[in-house]
Parts: C-alpha cells; structure tokens; sequence
C-alpha cells in the first residue's frame, strides 16, 4: 500500500469564492476562511503543499462581534524604540482599517511556516461592497 500525496496546483487551476461578511461573527467567518485558504477542506488535503482557494471578502467593515469586544478588544503594534508600545481597540480599528479586522484574525488562525505568506496573498479583503475580481468568476461561500 502506498501513501499518496497530492501535488502542488498552478494559479489558474484554483477556485476562487466571494464571502460577504456583513452582519456575520467574525471568529466563525475567520475559520472558514482560514480553512479554505489552507485547503483544509480539500480531499487531497496535505500538509506540506498549499493547495487552498482564492478568497474574496466584501463588507469587511460590517463584520460582527459580541459582547464588549467592541470597545475591550485591543490591537497591538510597537516601534522598536523604548514605551513604544501602541494600542487600538476595535472601534477605532474599525474606522482607521476596516480590512486589518479580518486580516488579523485570519492570519492566527493559519499555519506558522513557509506556506502562511503565500496563503495571506490569496486573501482579498475589501471594506465595501464591491470588488475588483470579477473577472475570475468567483463562486459565492454561503457561511
């Protein structure tokens, strides 16, 4: 018996999805995402080849959250000198980059090896509710 493991596909053979995330939570939109980027969902899913799907999402600046996440979740950015340290919370977040929300989420929630950047590529995400993408036909990912 062998073990069979599949090989890497070429750009234009990959799937591309339009999610909108307009009203949905925000941690379960982030794992599907990070699962279709990943290949994760695939049957010939493995491990060391990157395999996932281009994933187009719309309405980013809708996205929900629950409870006081609103005002008590922070984000964290330092500039290497000394009290540097520069915290926002998501409102403000919200306003300032809506797309850095999901991004930031997402970007957890994926693999931290060699094949997390080129994941990260495949990952479009725009605030409002049109797209520059619809060229590739992208199929729409119910959520």
């Amino acid at each position: 018996m062998k073990t069979l493991f599949s090989k890497q596909i070429q750009g234009n053979e990959r799937q591309w999805f339009v999610v909108d995330a307009a009203g949905k939570n925000l941690g379960r939109l982030s794992t599907l995402i990070a699962r279709k980027l990943s290949g994760r969902d695939r049957v010939d899913y493995t491990a060391h080849v990157d395999n996932g799907a281009y994933i187009i999402v719309v309405n980013a600046a809708e996205v929900a959250v629950s409870g006081t996440k609103e005002t008590d979740k922070m984000y964290y950015s330092h500039s290497q000198y000394l009290g540097g340290l520069k915290e926002t919370n998501l409102t403000k977040m919200r306003t300032k980059n809506p797309a850095h929300i999901l991004e930031h989420s997402i970007k957890g929630m994926l693999p931290k090896n060699k094949l997390q950047a080129g994941m990260l590529l495949r990952l479009k995400v725009v605030p409002g509710p049109t797209h520059q993408y619809e060229a590739q036909k992208p199929e729409v990912l119910a959520v």
